[in-house]
């Protein structure tokens, strides 16, 4: 079966990407679309890097990632074509509403009191 060839997007259409996908801390840096999440320690940071495995694992689109005890950095590309392509954004969208959720105010779901995952430096 043949692979569909996805088109790379230039710097200037990522740039624009982000801001229409709303990817808030989702940057380009060396061609790769990246970002920063900082935890609230060790732990929060595996489980982190957990969800994060797990999506790629599902989409079967893997994350380049670098941790430290309460940070976690967040990298994507299309290794097979040369690029950051609609995989990446998709992705991207997907991690960011997946570690950043919490439960609305009104929710029965308590959620925790400190900030579990946030998504500034």
């Amino acid at each position: 079966m043949d692979k569909i060839k996805l088109k790379v997007f230039t710097d200037a259409e990522a740039t624009a990407e982000i801001a229409n996908r709303a990817l808030n801390g989702w940057y380009l840096e060396e061609g790769w679309l990246k970002r920063k999440y900082t935890t609230a320690g060790w732990q929060t940071t595996l489980m982190l890097v957990n969800n994060i495995g797990f999506i790629c694992e599902a989409a079967w689109h893997h994350a380049d990632m670098a941790i430290t005890w309460g940070k976690v950095w967040v990298k994507l590309k299309t290794h097979d074509h040369g690029g950051i392509t609609v995989k990446d954004f998709e992705l991207a969208t997907k991690i960011e509403a997946s570690v950043l959720w919490k439960p609305n105010a009104d929710s029965s779901l308590e959620g925790i009191p400190n900030k579990f995952i946030n998504g500034n430096s």
